[in-house]
């Protein structure tokens, strides 16, 4: 993947999309590549939150860990960030995620993730929005599950 599709990739991602384009292409040289083997972990629950990642290529899926054992809370692909929620509430890693098939990511250090948000506050925005539409997708998966009062 050249740096030029790596750019078209975050411009993808709905919290780039209005950051200079110059900007990202900074953000894309200096984000490191990873390639996940199908079953390798970006990060487990529990980790120091270190990093996002961005999803260049392949799948991966959210899992919580549980007494009852592990619940797969949701799925990823290509343009979706993932790790960013450590990063902003400054707390170890609240889920695993485990790639389903060979991946690829942009894995942007956490430094650099809180500088560009303090940066472009539209950035800021556009992660709020995201973590409200996650938070509306659980409770929804919340009370789907939830007993049917009689």
């Amino acid at each position: 993947m050249t740096l030029d599709s790596e750019v078209l990739s975050l411009r993808q991602v709905p919290m780039f999309r209005d950051i200079d384009p110059s900007r990202l292409k900074l953000l894309a040289f200096t984000s490191e590549r990873i390639h996940f083997a199908k079953g390798q972990r970006f990060f487990s629950q529990g980790d120091a939150a270190d990093a996002a990642y961005v999803i260049l290529d392949g799948c991966a899926e959210v899992v919580l860990d549980n007494p009852g054992g592990p619940v797969k809370v949701a799925e990823l692909g290509r343009n979706d960030l993932v790790g960013e929620m450590g990063i902003l509430s400054d707390s170890p890693r609240s889920a695993t995620v485990i790639a389903t098939e060979p991946s690829s990511a942009l894995r942007i250090d956490k430094r650099v993730f809180l500088e560009l948000l303090s940066q472009f506050p539209q950035m800021s925005i556009a992660v709020m929005r995201e973590l409200a539409n996650r938070l509306e997708r659980t409770n929804a998966q919340l009370l789907s599950r939830s007993p049917r009062p009689v």
